[in-house]
């Protein structure tokens, strides 16, 4: 950081201003459970407050729209007390009977207005309006990763007119009702976004130093898909805040005094996995083969900095039941052609593996909102392809990738992560009924015909319904450890994420999981 951005960061903090905010994808819905894709999460975290707060630093769970609570011993039953006076910006209250509204949705889903599940509540059963400011949730079974789902940007309170709205509907922004210390002004979807400040906002976190109405005035999202766009735009002043940086433009940022925010998302580490029901993909020993084969090391040096360590496990080091198992994750070229030679793939004079005819060859779409996605995929296939092995890597925005990915026979490997800082967050990715990353029978797929991991599944229910602190942390490691074993993932780095601001932009913060918050940001004058 230049000696410039030092000098601006001592002063108070300046009312007013908009800041202009370059976001690399278009957001696709904002219904609040959607809000784990980055775009959605970047504005529902203006617009939105949340039940509880979790301190990015400690980890911590603090008040927010609750003042308090209290957990029965087994984490069947959750009681909430709800701070009075706040408002949604239509004026409608925020009491308890809203929040019971919105966790009823969010915990069970609206068949008619087909609003899916949250990822982040497990085993809800109902909610109770105790009095007016006091509502009380029961589980059917123990759901210790509760508290913290409140804590989460899935878990933003919306108005009760917003919650009737069936989902189609909740992509306009416009629609979405909510208490945070930005509204909604207008829209251009696809394009652009402006929120202006709520002048009667008097309910952050309890514990932030800034209380009251946020500092700017607004904020503009422009939605800018190139990443060279996007730098040339901040750097010559035409915007001041920028989502995704990629890693070899870092460089470029911090020599003109700018800086690089990386913030961790301490959840499931940026990953290539596999679809077992792909009977390429079925035999152990190809996956292994696979694993040993992938050089991680050289994909982080090649493609990434500093801010993108190498996986050590499926989760991130920084996230809660984080296991080192970097001795699993050894590459062994040598090792991996035994495994396929063993599973009967042979090399052919052509270099090609090939076994009764058929060649080894799979396919995985890239991700877009990954970092450098295709470039992995693609490095990935240059030190598959030196096994024997093809690994064809699809454009992400290819219009037949939605459907070709539920399937298992067009798509048998994929990229994967998400972010959450509670354990439950393995299982979101994991179980069937979550993100089924693994395609399983009776997921999210109709499209699979037989592949199902029972022990798999029914450690990710231990883990979301074990109270005991220090049994669930156990249970963690368990998955961990058998996921590695099943090479059913081959973990690459811990992703931030990465986004450049100008010096002059103050007081950016982000909650547990690398999504930002301007409510306590400030443009100093420039």
């Amino acid at each position: 950081m230049s000696l410039t951005a030092t000098a601006f960061s001592a002063d108070q903090p300046v009312k007013g201003g908009t800041l202009i905010y370059l976001e690399q994808q278009a957001h696709t819905n904002l219904y609040s459970p959607a809000g784990g894709f980055y775009p959605n999460g970047g504005i529902l975290n203006q617009i939105t407050d949340k039940l509880t707060y979790q301190n990015p630093k400690t980890l911590e769970i603090e008040p927010w729209i609750a003042e308090s609570w209290t957990v029965n011993d087994d984490a069947t039953q959750y009681t909430f007390k709800i701070r009075q006076g706040v408002t949604f910006s239509d004026g409608s209250p925020l009491d308890a009977n809203a929040v019971a509204k919105n966790y009823d949705v969010y915990g069970l889903g609206d068949k008619g207005l087909k609003l899916p599940v949250s990822e982040v509540i497990n085993n809800y059963d109902h909610s109770e309006v105790v009095d007016p400011y006091t509502v009380k949730f029961y589980f059917k079974r123990p759901s210790p990763g509760f508290l913290q789902g409140t804590s989460v940007i899935g878990s933003g309170l919306v108005s009760l007119k917003t919650l009737s709205l069936p989902f189609e509907q909740l992509g306009d922004a416009t629609k979405i009702i909510g208490s945070g210390p930005f509204v909604v002004e207008s829209e251009t979807l696809g394009k652009e976004l402006s929120l202006k400040a709520r002048d009667d906002y008097s309910w952050g976190p309890a514990k932030l130093e800034h209380q009251g109405r946020a500092y700017l005035d607004g904020i503009k999202y422009i939605v800018t898909g190139e990443d060279s766009v996007r730098i040339g735009a901040l750097l010559s002043g035409q915007a001041d805040f920028i989502r995704q940086v990629q890693a070899y433009d870092e460089e470029q940022v911090e020599a003109q005094g700018y800086k690089i925010y990386a913030a961790p998302t301490r959840g499931v580490n940026n990953s290539v996995v596999f679809r077992p029901d792909n009977p390429l993909v079925a035999d152990l020993h190809v996956r292994q083969a696979l694993l040993h084969g992938t050089n991680a090391q050289e994909i982080v040096t090649t493609l990434f900095s500093d801010h993108y360590p190498q996986a050590k496990s499926i989760i991130a080091s920084t996230a809660q039941g984080y296991v080192d198992l970097s001795s699993k994750l050894n590459y062994d070229p040598e090792q991996a052609a035994k495994l396929l030679d063993q599973a009967g793939w042979t090399l052919g004079a052509d270099g090609q593996r090939g076994k009764d005819g058929q060649k080894l060859v799979l396919t995985a779409y890239e991700s877009l909102p990954q970092p450098q996605n295709k470039a992995t995929l693609q490095l990935v296939a240059q030190q598959w392809a030196k096994l024997g092995v093809t690994l064809n890597v699809l454009a992400g925005d290819a219009g037949s990738k939605t459907l070709d990915d539920l399937d298992p026979a067009k798509t048998p490997v994929a990229p994967a992560m998400v972010g959450r800082a509670d354990p439950d967050v393995i299982k979101s990715n994991y179980y069937p009924k979550n993100r089924d990353v693994l395609r399983q029978k009776g997921g999210q797929s109709d499209k699979v015909k037989s592949f199902v991991d029972d022990k798999l599944n029914h450690l990710l229910e231990g883990l979301s319904s074990e109270p005991n602190r220090d049994k669930r942390l156990a249970i963690a490691a368990d998955i961990q450890n058998y996921v590695l074993d099943q090479a059913y993932a081959i973990p690459i780095f811990e992703e931030p994420q990465a986004f450049a601001g100008a010096p002059y932009v103050n007081g950016v913060a982000f909650e547990a999981v690398g999504r930002p918050s301007f409510y306590s940001t400030w443009l100093a004058e420039h």
